[in-house]
């Protein structure tokens, strides 16, 4: 996966301590031929289904990451319609021992046009999936599509969800 120079630069200076950075992820929707689809793409670094996600770069605003995001990871163009869930992820630790935790940013989004297709190299597959008949992926992923899809009105901040359901 392609690392962003600011975090390049970053590394440079603090090795493979722990990084706090913000991410984005949208989860993409879009009403499909038999209901709502979700587009998912699979990673090319370890080949897990999941929604698209990235790192907010500096000075960016998080929604705007999630719809750039989205663009390079899918080939597609989306709307942002709400942000979902704002969470802290548990701690990331990189092959290379990097290690990194953030503050990511769930959006609901709208897909507007463009085929799904892997753009940037950091996926491998592209596609849209029925939400009753998504694939295998692992839980913190899953978790982010279950706020979106949950369609509460308001933010879901942390995990509190978890202990008292959506």
């Amino acid at each position: 996966m392609a690392v962003p120079d600011f975090i390049l630069d970053l590394r440079a200076k603090v090795g493979h301590d722990m990084l706090w950075l913000s991410g984005a992820t949208a989860v993409i929707l879009r009403d499909g031929p038999a209901g709502l689809e979700v587009l998912l793409v699979r990673r090319s670094d370890d080949g897990a289904w999941s929604p698209v996600c990235g790192i907010v770069d500096p000075g960016e605003d998080p929604h705007v990451a999630a719809i750039r995001e989205a663009a390079e990871e899918a080939s597609v163009r989306v709307a942002v319609e709400r942000l979902a869930w704002l969470n802290v992820t548990e701690p990331v630790v990189y092959d290379n021992g990097d290690v990194t935790q953030y503050i990511d940013h769930t959006f609901r989004c709208r897909w507007l046009s463009g085929d799904p297709v892997p753009g940037d190299g950091e996926a491998s597959e592209a596609r849209f999936f029925a939400v009753d008949e998504l694939p295998v992926m692992p839980r913190s992923y899953a978790e982010r599509i279950e706020v979106v899809l949950a369609d509460r009105p308001e933010t879901v901040l942390g995990r509190d969800w978890l202990r008292d359901g959506l």
